[in-house]
C-alpha cells in the first residue's frame, strides 16, 4: 500500500497557511497551494496496516488506503473514481472536515498520521482541473418524485444519489441561495463559495431541481408536499441555537453567531445588507470555543474589530492527546485554528453571569467568573471579573431543529432531545417521510451529514421501488 517503507522515510507535511497579516485583509481561503509531488509523497506514507482503522474513523467509510496508493502511483483518474464511490463532495470535506480519519490512522499511534484530508482535497481539485467532473444524469427515469427539504450537505448528498437513481428530485431551500450552512455558515476564508457553486452546476445539469425562498411549512405545507411527492426527506438541520439566559441578555449588541456569520457571507456574495452586524472598531466577546466561535473570530478579524475575546466554559484541553481518548478515538486535545493564529485572546473555564449596558440599551460590559470542571461548573470565589464589550456573539452550539412548522404539520415523532426520530433506514413515524443530517442526529460534522444523506437516499430508493 503506497510505498512499503514510505512511513519510515517521509515525514508528515501540510500546506502552509498564508501569513495572518495578509489573509485578514481579504476573504480568500487561508491555505496556500500544495505541490502535487508533495501530495504523492504523503500518499506514500500510508502503511499496509492490515486493518485500516481510518475506514471506521470516517463516517463515510471512505476507502482511504486505496486512493492514497493510487495518488502515490500517479493514477489520479482512478483515485477520484474510488473517492467518489463513497463521498459525493470531497471538495467540502477536504476543506472543512476535522478529519476523524486521521485521528484513527494506525500510523498515528506513535507517529504523525497520514495527511488524508490534504490528499482528498488534492484528488478532487485535480479532477476538476482535468475536466473529469461532469454531469452524470440517469439513463432512465423511474417516474417517482422526491422532495428534499433543506439544501445543506445532507440534503445535497441525498438529492444527487436519488437523482442518479432515476427519481425526479426537487430541493426546497428557505434562503435565497442553495447550500445551507455551506453557503451561510462556513466563512469564505474556510471555503470559497465558488467551490459550492461548481458542484451545484453539475447537479442542475444532472436534473436536480432547486427552489429557493421556499420556507416549507409556511410557503408550502407538509400536506401539499405529501400530495405532490412520493417521498419526503427532511434535511433542514439543527437550527435552534443554544441561548444564554442571564440578566442583560435583552441588551442590543448581543447576537447569535448565525445572525452574524450569514450576513458577511451575503456581503462577500455582493449583496447589500442593511443594518449589518459588524465587528468593525468594536470590543468583541465570543462565547463558545468551538468551530462556530472560531468562525466568528476570523470574521471579526477581517471586519477589523478593536479587540476580540473568545471564552469557553470547559477547561483548556491538553496540547497532546488526552489519556481518556486513546487511539483510535477522536482525541481530546487543544486545536489551534487559522482564526486563533490571527489574534484575539482565548480563555477557558469562563462562565458569563450577566451583561450590563448604557442608558440607550446597548451592551457595554460582560460580567463573568471562572468555574470548576463539568458537569457542575461551580463558580470559583474571588475570580469574578468584568470586561468591556460592544458586541457579544453567542456561539454555544444548537439544541436541535426548530419546533413546529413542517415537523408539526407532518406529525413526525421526535426523540428525547427534540430531534426527528428515525429508524435505521432513516424513515420516520410517518410513512414516506424520512430524515437525515443534523435534524435527525443533532449538531454534527459535514462528513456525518453527507453520510446520512447518502444512507437516507438508499432507504428512500428502496421505499419507492417496493
Amino acid at each position: 500500500m503506497g510505498k512499503t517503507t514510505g512511513f519510515l522515510e517521509y515525514t508528515r507535511e501540510l500546506p502552509q497557511r498564508r501569513l495572518p497579516a495578509e489573509r485578514i485583509n481579504d476573504w480568500f481561503e487561508v491555505y496556500q497551494d500544495f505541490d502535487e509531488e508533495k501530495v504523492r509523497t504523503q500518499g506514500a506514507r500510508c502503511m499496509d496496516c492490515g486493518v485500516p482503522f481510518c475506514h471506521t474513523g470516517c463516517p463515510l467509510n471512505n476507502v482511504i488506503p486505496d486512493w492514497n496508493d493510487l495518488v502515490y502511483r500517479d493514477r489520479w483518474r482512478e483515485a477520484i473514481r474510488v473517492l467518489h464511490s463513497t463521498n459525493n463532495f470531497p471538495e467540502f470535506t477536504g476543506r472543512i472536515c476535522p478529519a476523524p480519519c486521521e485521528a484513527a490512522c494506525v500510523l498515528g499511534i506513535n507517529e504523525p498520521p497520514v495527511t488524508i484530508k490534504v490528499i482528498e482535497k488534492t484528488i478532487i481539485e485535480h479532477a476538476f482541473r482535468e475536466g473529469w467532473i461532469r454531469p452524470e444524469p440517469p439513463p432512465a427515469r423511474t417516474g417517482k418524485r422526491v422532495a428534499v427539504v433543506g439544501s445543506g450537505p445532507a440534503g445535497l448528498a441525498a438529492a444527487q444519489q436519488l437523482n442518479r437513481a432515476g427519481h425526479s428530485v426537487t430541493v426546497f431551500e428557505k434562503a435565497d441561495r442553495i447550500g445551507g450552512l455551506l453557503r451561510y455558515g462556513i466563512p469564505e476564508f474556510k471555503m470559497e463559495k465558488r467551490v459550492l457553486d461548481r458542484r451545484l452546476e453539475q447537479m442542475t445539469a444532472e436534473g436536480v431541481e432547486f427552489k429557493t425562498n421556499v420556507d416549507v411549512g409556511h410557503s408550502i405545507t407538509g400536506q401539499e408536499l405529501r400530495a405532490d411527492f412520493g417521498a419526503i426527506l427532511l434535511a433542514g438541520g439543527a437550527e435552534n441555537p443554544r441561548d444564554l439566559k442571564v440578566p442583560g441578555r435583552e441588551l442590543k449588541g448581543i447576537h447569535f453567531a448565525m445572525e452574524f456569520l450569514p450576513q458577511q457571507n451575503k456581503r462577500c456574495a455582493g449583496d447589500q445588507v442593511p443594518n449589518q452586524i459588524l465587528a468593525t472598531g468594536k470590543r468583541v466577546v465570543i462565547i463558545g470555543g468551538g468551530d462556530t466561535g472560531a468562525d466568528c473570530l476570523g470574521t471579526s478579524h477581517r471586519q477589523k474589530a478593536a479587540n476580540v475575546h473568545q471564552f469557553e466554559i470547559l477547561p483548556m484541553p491538553p496540547e497532546e492527546r488526552a489519556p481518556q481518548t486513546p487511539w483510535p478515538l477522536w482525541p481530546l486535545q487543544l486545536r489551534v485554528e487559522s482564526s486563533h493564529e490571527e489574534g484575539g485572546i482565548r480563555d477557558w473555564s469562563i462562565a458569563t453571569t450577566a451583561f450590563s449596558g448604557d442608558d440607550k440599551g446597548n451592551v457595554t460590559k460582560l460580567h463573568a467568573t471562572r468555574v470548576g470542571p463539568a458537569p457542575k461548573f461551580e463558580p470559583i470565589p474571588g475570580t469574578e471579573f468584568t470586561l468591556d464589550a460592544d458586541l457579544v456573539l453567542l456561539a454555544m452550539g444548537f439544541t436541535g431543529p426548530r419546533p413546529g412548522g413542517i415537523l408539526q404539520q407532518l406529525g413526525v415523532a421526535l426523540d428525547a432531545r427534540g430531534n426527528v426520530d428515525a429508524k435505521a433506514d432513516y424513515s420516520t413515524s410517518v410513512p414516506g417521510v424520512f430524515a437525515a443530517g443534523d435534524i435527525r442526529r443533532g449538531q454534527s460534522l459535514v462528513v456525518w451529514a453527507i453520510a446520512e444523506g447518502r444512507n437516507a437516499a438508499a432507504g428512500i430508493d428502496r421505499f419507492l421501488r417496493d
